[in-house]
């Protein structure tokens, strides 16, 4: 069946050449792009007509790091002012009595909220796997499904516990046949590599502090066997700077490099602690990124100096990290972040609206590969499409540019979302899932967590 969005005030393509197009519309047949243009529309006969009037549509934006489970423990009194080691090694307590129905109510909560603040794909690193709870990857990929979201799983890991030099304790670590073992049957029974695919599966061992040597060489070697995306935390904090130097005696980048992980189907998150001689390395290799800006201002660790990596090699994207370290899923909060955060170390002049906006688009697309599919509103590619109506408090007096006003301004939440051809949003409500029902679930099952 054929969509037809007419009498869109602006688009904004974020193509090659960052087109906008005023007084547009946008043809959907099934679930790809298949024209569009300005001024008068095609006739489609038999399909549904959307009106784009007083609307700025974009690409729906793209979430390359995230940990959908931790949007159970947002604000928690005990750690609300904790730097990254103290935090986790408090929540592992916490986080070791998590079930299915925990993943499965979280990473529908958690997704809700980043598709009411226009995401259409997000990854997940899912790297908690607590004693005899073999089937948390399968919860979150049900969850995922439940809310129609284009996702982009990540089958995560930690091996190295408390009592072999690592951060974890025992109780939420497992044994590396073990994790291979799933690294199998997570990938046959989930990836689909198709194109315009709604659910992929990348590799994740967690980080340098809670993963031993050996398990990152396996997996590198199994995701080159069977063509996988790898993805880890790094360079995050001046501790794990610390805990690199005493345990390998090389600093995080070096470390990778010496793993072999510094390759095209790897990206990192975060990326805070890095000199010029490691973004050179990370930029020569075409690795990914995904920048947390909230994240790290939360957790007072420090700023990642994108404005230095954007002319580089090195591709980048935006995540929002863990509901329990930014404490929201607020993905236009993350855009705005993202320009002011870098405008305090580097100058107003350094970052642009628009520059943020593309990380969180077709730098997201990038990211994962999928740049020829998703990204940008183009023929050929997904419907993937976000709407804002501008006819709103928050943008009264902003209409010089639209575009800039969705960053500079308080934009809150889309209006309409289109996901593979999908109306899922529509006048700012979810179309197939009733949120309050999840929201009730999730507080009950924090409650008793954090009990």
């Amino acid at each position: 069946m054929k969509k037809l969005i007419k009498d869109i005030d602006l688009i904004a393509t974020f193509n090659e050449k960052l087109e906008e197009i005023r007084n547009g519309w946008i043809l959907i047949n099934e679930n790809i792009i298949e024209d569009l243009g300005s001024d008068k529309p095609p006739k489609i006969g038999e399909g549904e007509i959307i009106s784009g009037k007083g609307m700025l549509i974009l690409p729906g934006f793209i979430n390359t790091h995230h940990h959908f489970y931790q949007s159970l423990f947002r604000s928690v009194k005990e750690v609300q002012n904790a730097k990254l080691f103290d935090w986790l090694v408090f929540l592992y307590e916490k986080w070791k009595d998590i079930d299915e129905e925990a993943i499965y109510i979280s990473s529908v909560v958690a997704i809700l909220e980043l598709m009411k603040s226009g995401v259409t794909t997000t990854t997940d690193h899912l790297y908690l796997f607590p004693k005899n709870r073999p089937l948390l990857f399968d919860s979150e990929v049900n969850g995922a499904r439940l809310t129609r979201v284009r996702f982009y799983g990540t089958r995560g890991s930690m091996s190295l516990s408390r009592k072999n030099g690592g951060l974890p304790p025992d109780s939420v670590v497992q044994k590396e046949e073990e994790i291979l073992r799933d690294y199998e049957r997570v990938v046959k029974k989930y990836n689909n590599p198709e194109p315009f695919s709604m659910l992929r599966v990348a590799l994740a061992p967690c980080s340098p502090f809670s993963v031993t040597e050996s398990l990152m060489k396996e997996t590198l070697k199994f995701a080159e066997k069977y063509d996988l995306l790898l993805h880890t935390h790094l360079a995050e904090t001046k501790d794990e700077d610390d805990f690199c130097l005493s345990k390998v005696g090389l600093r995080p980048v070096d470390y990778m490099e010496k793993l072999g992980w510094l390759n095209s189907r790897v990206w990192f998150v975060h990326l805070v602690h890095v000199n010029d001689s490691d973004i050179k390395k990370l930029s020569d290799f075409n690795v990914g990124m995904a920048h947390c800006p909230t994240s790290n201002m939360r957790l007072g660790s420090g700023i990642s100096p994108v404005v230095k990596m954007k002319s580089t090699g090195i591709r980048i994207g935006l995540g929002v990290d863990g509901s329990s370290s930014n404490d929201t899923g607020n993905f236009l909060q993350e855009i705005r972040n993202a320009m002011l955060l870098q405008r305090v170390a580097n100058g107003a002049e350094s970052i642009t609206p628009r520059d943020v906006l593309s990380m969180g688009t077709t730098g997201g697309a990038k990211v994962l590969k999928l740049e020829k599919e998703i990204g940008s509103i183009e023929k050929g590619k997904a419907a993937d499409i976000i709407g804002f109506n501008m006819e709103r408090l928050e943008f009264a007096g902003a209409l010089s540019d639209p575009v800039a006003a969705l960053v500079l301004c308080d934009a809150k939440s889309v209006d309409i979302s289109i996901i593979n051809g999908d109306v899922v949003i529509e006048n700012g409500k979810f179309k197939y899932v009733d949120e309050l029902e999840f929201i009730r679930r999730q507080n009950k099952i924090s409650k008793k967590l954090l009990s």
